[in-house]
């Protein structure tokens, strides 16, 4: 289990958080949601990235959301113009993942340090739908909920998001490696002596590929030895 998937312990496959988010990284981006008990003359507004840590706003550094997971964004009206306050609602270290195989439901628990209890939990049901909902009650220990819905709740469902760069590096090692042993068996002559077998290089392999890159250079040069001498003429 990591920040961002959960490996299933009855082998059933991993739940990969990342395939569910949108190109930025988001489950919501500045969403609107429904806030019980909240005041009359204010905009309540939620983004919460289930792999990527980020910050609100992005031009302002040094704000209660820096790095975080979920973010509030409260607009207050005051004297004919909005001011914002951005309170940091979880981060994804220490997340908690809870997963219920009668509902098929994977719930994932994100908080701050300074908290006992934790200020977000995200519900990713397995269904053939794909949405989100938000809600929020201000005050106490109720936190924000999210639910979704997709697909890729399914463990095993979506391989989005598994590459990483250890993943890419491996990818180039192999096929590093696939085409070193394929010259070398191409370039290497097969000798059967009395005391054994010996290998010796393979001399026209060589020359074929020293006379192709000779030749692709010297084609080079002679194009731009012809363009100097046409704009010259």
């Amino acid at each position: 289990m990591s920040n961002c998937r959960c490996i299933m312990k009855d082998g059933s496959g991993v739940i990969n958080l990342a395939a569910m988010a949108d190109s930025d990284g988001f489950l919501g981006h500045l969403n609107t949601v429904p806030t019980e008990n909240a005041p009359s003359d204010a905009e309540i507004l939620v983004s919460f990235s289930p792999c990527q840590p980020f910050s609100e706003p992005e031009d302002l550094a040094g704000t209660d959301c820096t790095d975080v997971a979920a973010c509030l964004t409260v607009k207050i009206r005051r004297n004919e113009r909005y001011v914002s306050r951005y309170i940091n609602y979880g981060r994804h270290e220490g997340n908690e993942f809870h997963y219920n195989s009668s509902l098929q439901t994977l719930s994932v628990s994100y908080s701050v340090p300074e908290n006992t209890y934790p200020l977000t939990v995200v519900h990713y049901h397995c269904s053939a739908k794909r949405s989100s909902t938000f809600a929020l009650h201000i005050g106490g220990d109720i936190p924000l909920q999210i639910w979704v819905e997709s697909p890729c709740a399914c463990p095993n469902a979506c391989a989005l998001g598994d590459v990483g760069p250890g993943t890419i590096f491996l990818i180039t090692l192999l096929l590093s490696a696939t085409a070193y042993f394929i010259l070398g068996s191409c370039a290497l002559r097969t000798l059967r002596l009395g005391s054994g077998v010996q290998l010796t290089p393979e001399e026209s392999v060589w020359c074929t590929i020293c006379y192709m890159l000779t030749e692709n250079r010297h084609s080079r040069r002679r194009r731009k030895y012809s363009s100097m001498r046409e704009e010259t003429l």
